[in-house]
């Protein structure tokens, strides 16, 4: 046990300091991979065009997907913080290391593609380990709080990120950019030193890290809820965790609504989403968690149709601000229970298994966006889309131990729910 080992706080989390930490590190962490990612892209679009772009993106992109599952063994094997804390800190040391570099030479592509390669693998890690955190800074009653405010955190670094890239880059170029990317990933890191965590039970005999991804995955399949859980926040992310903004991109070129129509869906999106995520903050408990996940899923799904064959802005901007709220509730719901109900020795391997199915699978999915609008329009699109998430919908509704699923206390879940034990 280290000295920042402690019992988690009883107080709400929003009033403790311990979950403040861990959420500005969260936030400057974000916020720091927004700068990047702008920070990259430009600096490909100055080197090598625009046709380029695409290549450097997935130098990163493609490693995080293919290795994030190792990413929670790690996590397991070593403990969320101390990797979280590696992990930090070696990208705010390739990061500033790309900032000298490109002080010295300008941007290529041969320095651009291994700066993204070595940037994905070390993602890999971090996310799936710094998501695996809360648990272990708090109460289990306090998760759903503590996911509402992630929610907040994602929404603000994602608006505050690319007006900071855009500052950074106008005032100091690609370097000044890399370099105030590297300096909120040094925040981050600083913050994380301090976020004091509860110590992990008694570790099992360490085997080969495949038998331990195995293990890990055989756990989520024979867990009661975590199995069919797991399958709703597959489906349910499968088009909201990317592929739905490069949809709305397309969606305004073919309605003739321009960059401004594109922006403001986006915007009532982004609004709908932190509306979401304040008022699961700052409420004490969900009730009905399964029936409400289920509920917004299913809303979720008319939204996506309705937006689809929109015909206005004002319309489009409506249903956007509507899948935005129901989305959020989903993924907040959803993240509190994967957070209760996982074994904390199990906890790295499963948060990799759903930040895979958030994040690391949408490179994958970008070109079915195009080929899907390009050869039937941008409503079939929003349509299949509303089809996955009604999919989602009807599975929750249709497993009981999903449709009864409650967000309360670790013990009165586990009492409820036999199976949630290691398997």
């Amino acid at each position: 046990m280290t000295s920042c080992d402690t019992a988690p706080s009883v107080r709400p989390a929003y009033r403790d300091t311990n979950v403040l930490r861990w959420l500005a590190a969260y936030t400057a962490s974000v916020t720091g991979d927004v700068v990047y990612l702008l920070a990259l892209s430009w600096s490909a679009t100055r080197a090598a065009g625009p046709s380029q772009v695409g290549l450097v993106i997935s130098a990163g992109a493609l490693p995080r997907a293919v290795l994030m599952l190792g990413g929670g063994v790690v996590a397991d094997r070593f403990g969320p913080r101390r990797v979280a804390v590696v992990s930090d800190a070696t990208r705010c040391v390739v990061i500033l290391g790309a900032a000298a570099a490109v002080l010295l030479i300008s941007p290529r592509l041969w320095l651009l593609i291994p700066v993204a390669l070595l940037f994905g693998v070390v993602d890999a890690v971090f996310m799936p380990t710094v998501g695996a955190l809360p648990p272990r800074i708090t109460t289990p009653e306090q998760l759903a709080r503590v996911q509402g405010m992630r929610g907040l955190s994602i929404r603000l670094s994602n608006a505050v990120g690319p007006l900071l890239a855009g500052a950074v880059l106008t005032a100091g170029g690609a370097v000044g950019a890399f370099a105030a990317a590297g300096s909120l990933f040094a925040i981050s890191l600083a913050l994380l030193l301090t976020v004091k965590v509860s110590p992990l039970p008694a570790p099992r005999q360490r085997t080969s890290v495949h038998r331990e991804l195995g293990d890990g995955l055989r756990y989520i399949r024979k867990h009661q809820l975590l199995g069919p859980l797991v399958t709703v926040i597959g489906l349910s992310d499968m088009c909201f965790s990317g592929p739905v903004a490069a949809g709305l991109v397309l969606l305004a070129d073919e309605r003739g609504w321009g960059a401004a129509g594109m922006g403001w869906i986006a915007s009532a999106f982004s609004v709908g989403a932190a509306v979401a995520a304040l008022l699961l903050t700052v409420r004490t408990r969900i009730p009905r968690a399964g029936l409400a996940m289920s509920g917004a899923l299913f809303i979720t799904a008319v939204g996506a149709v309705a937006l689809g064959n929109a015909r206005s802005l004002p319309f489009a901007v409506a249903f956007g601000a509507l899948i935005g709220l129901t989305n959020g509730i989903t993924a907040t719901v959803t993240g509190a229970l994967v957070q209760t109900e996982t074994d904390p020795r199990y906890l790295g391997r499963v948060t990799s298994v759903t930040t895979l199915c958030a994040l690391g699978l949408a490179p994958v999915l970008f070109p079915v966006v195009g080929f899907t609008v390009a050869a039937w329009g941008a409503a079939v699109f929003f349509t299949v889309c509303g089809g996955i998430c009604l999919v989602a919908a009807v599975f929750g509704m249709s497993a009981s131990v999903l449709r009864r699923a409650e967000l309360q206390d670790g013990s009165q879940l586990r009492r409820r729910n036999p199976g949630s034990g290691s398997s």
